[in-house]
């Protein structure tokens, strides 16, 4: 018999069970409503399309516990930690709905006890119990006694911690005291089982069991609505916004910025709160405060005042302050409220300058959190509308408008015979040449620094000898615009994708070629915005494919320890992390040896999101850091595809005193000498 179908001082136990229900459905729900209200303050944004894909993806994030499982290291358990809290309680959620909402609330238990089924179900819960007492245990033991850097004991933790463990325990109690007073004879569910076995021995009188079997489904009850009542109020909001911030997760493009329309908009880029997209402002319901993304970011690891994580609850706090004094507490409150500058105030201009866009935090965030749009869209409003940026950014800035390109030089030195050193190229628009099915996209960087002419010119020789038949635009070749849309000049950007693009189609480009994975990224991920429909490939993916068909046979060896440095902009935004692999595999005697950071958590070389034009004030040098990561291996030679980070790497190691004992290459570099 159900404890609800009793009476208590009068009342029957169905009108206690659901005037309790309906008061805590009611603040759950009316907190749901504000948040809701709150968030849809954001600007209006598509997130319905394919929505058979994303319910996909939703499921094979959540349901396998993918999304926590991905985080899992041999230094770093925690994932899945939480991965046996969620399919543990997962059961326990379900039991709730049948063992107290249908046997208890609806008056069904006579069609359930006794059964097959209960006896099975109580048996998995036990088991399930198990494994969230575990976890509970072993996070409530990381979190107050080993106390890991990303994760800041609080109040709110051990509420929710000690709540789901009382949970577990009063399973076990209602089962063995139910067990005990119906005399039933059975050694499943085991635990519960066992306390009504014990029990039974101890000679607890038939009274006593009554009372202890409807105080501890009481308790147990009341406890659950309570819970259910304090989420939304509580940090653990993500508890219940998560799994949809995976489903409106982004099915583009990882981190690309979205495009503005300067002939509708009125203000550009995010000064105040609303001016986020409602996703955005999911985003800050959805964070778990794991911390994963403060630990992986390079300006927090390099002491920087940058921090993803305090970046969406400072966000998060502002919302609801906001959000709070609009409703509720009146127009001076309000006013006091809007007084609050996001920029400055909320988030400080130093934080925004000291993102290097490299996704690492997006990357490990396991709720789908999306922060580099954030930052740039932050970036966007302090350079369109308030004209204010570091100097080094207006300097580069200048040159790419005055100049075509970022650097310090004249745009006459990306001509034949300044970076190509009199190699036989078909230049477009020299000569007749008037056509090409596959462009060589030099870049700027490939084509003006000195260092990366090198590397430029290994490219060609490679392709040649594999009998690649290409152009290249010479003088005519622009800056791609990523360093622009990375730091915020968004029309800048736009003018010269759209100009890029034309001359792509004016001389019938198919295919094009990059050495940049920041140019591979803009051509291949941001410029379908703007009318491109090319098929772009970075040089790793090439050679790797005209080595596994023979086409190149690198049969020179390596005589050194190789490790490599995945570049963000080839890695985390684009997911090549075989293709260089593959290459390095086919150089006879070369000994590969992984940095510990390496693929989707490889640490950024400090150059992306315009920081190869800034200077590091505060902090350590990012690439610094990194080069302690690759003296780490042993390696003599530290490999990457990026000229950024080959800048970066080159100038770590002459930071670092180490030009005797470690130098810095290009794959391509590698792969010149392996088949000459």
């Amino acid at each position: 018999m159900s404890p609800v179908s009793a009476t208590y001082w009068g009342l029957s136990g169905y009108v206690i069970f659901w005037v309790l229900f309906a008061v805590a459905f009611g603040l759950f729900v009316r907190r749901l409503f504000f948040l809701f209200r709150l968030m849809r303050q954001g600007k209006d944004e598509n997130r319905f399309d394919n929505i058979g894909q994303r319910i996909r993806m939703m499921v094979v994030e959540v349901v396998p516990q993918w999304c926590n499982l991905k985080t899992v290291t041999r230094k770093d358990l925690a994932g899945l930690g939480h991965a046996l809290m969620f399919w543990g309680f997962s059961f326990f959620l379900v039991s709730y709905i049948i063992f107290i909402g249908l046997a208890g609330g609806f008056g069904l238990a006579h069609v359930i006890e006794g059964t097959a089924f209960e006896k099975v179900f109580l048996t998995i819960l036990d088991v399930a119990g198990v494994a969230v007492t575990i976890a509970i245990l072993w996070a409530a033991f990381r979190r107050y006694i080993i106390r890991p850097e990303r994760l800041e004991p609080s109040a709110e933790a051990a509420i929710i911690l000690c709540t789901v463990f009382a949970l577990m325990v009063l399973n076990v109690c209602v089962v063995g005291f139910n067990y005990a007073l119906l005399d039933v004879q059975s050694s499943w569910p085991p635990i519960g089982a066992a306390l009504a076995a014990w029990l039974t021995s101890a000679g607890v009188s038939q009274g006593a069991l009554d009372a202890g079997y409807k105080i501890s489904w009481w308790l147990h009850y009341v406890l659950i609505i309570g819970f259910m009542v304090y989420i939304p109020y509580s940090k653990h909001l993500h508890i219940l916004t998560s799994p949809a911030n995976v489903f409106f997760r982004s099915l583009g493009p990882k981190m690309a910025p979205q495009p503005i329309n300067f002939e509708e908009a009125e203000t550009f880029g995010v000064s105040q709160i609303n001016e986020f997209t409602w996703k955005d402002l999911l985003d800050l319901y959805s964070c778990a405060e794991c911390g994963r993304c403060h630990v992986n970011c390079p300006a927090q690891l390099s002491g920087k005042v940058l921090s993803p994580r305090e970046t969406i609850l400072s966000l998060k706090e502002h919302l609801l302050e906001t959000g709070v004094a609009k409703p509720e507490a009146g127009a001076d409150a309000s006013a006091e409220s809007s007084a609050k500058q996001m920029i400055g105030d909320v988030v400080t201009e130093d934080a925004i300058w000291d993102c290097t866009t490299c996704g690492a935090c997006q990357e490990i965030c396991p709720v789908g959190v999306e922060h580099v749009r954030k930052m740039i869209d932050l970036r966007r409003n302090l350079v369109l509308m308030q004209s204010r940026m570091p100097e080094t950014v207006q300097l580069m800035l200048r040159n790419m408008q005055t100049k075509g390109h970022p650097w310090a030089g004249v745009q006459s030195m990306r001509l034949r015979g300044d970076w190509t050193g009199g190699l036989d190229l078909k230049i477009l628009g020299e000569g007749g040449n008037d056509h090409a099915d596959t462009l060589l996209w030099v870049g700027c960087t490939g084509a003006l620094v000195d260092r990366n002419v090198q590397v430029t010119t290994s490219l060609v020789t490679v392709l040649d000898a594999a009998g690649v038949e290409f152009g290249v635009l010479g003088g005519e070749e622009a800056c791609c615009g990523d360093p622009a849309r990375r730091v915020g000049y968004e029309i800048q950007f736009q003018t010269i994708a759209e100009q890029n693009i034309e001359v792509f189609k004016s001389y019938g480009i198919k295919r094009i070629i990059t050495a940049c994975p920041h140019c591979y990224n803009a051509l291949k991920n941001e410029y379908p915005k703007f009318g491109a429909d090319f098929e772009v490939v970075h040089y790793t993916r090439l050679v790797a494919d005209l080595i596994g068909k023979g086409t190149l046979n690198p049969a020179g060896g390596w005589d050194s320890a190789v490790t490599y440095h995945d570049p963000c902009y080839l890695g985390r935004y684009n997911e090549e992390y075989a293709a260089p692999r593959q290459i390095l595999q086919a150089i006879p005697g070369a000994n590969i040896r992984e940095m510990e950071r390496s693929q989707s958590t490889s640490l950024c070389c400090g150059g992306g999101g315009g920081h190869m034009w800034m200077e590091e004030k505060t902090g350590r040098k990012i690439n610094e850091i990194r080069i302690e990561d690759v003296t780490s291996t042993g390696a003599e030679t530290v490999v990457t595809s990026c000229p950024y980070c080959l800048q970066m790497l080159e100038e770590g190691i002459e930071r670092k005193q180490l030009k005797s004992s470690l130098r810095a290459m290009d794959l391509i570099e590698l792969v010149e000498k392996a088949i000459n």
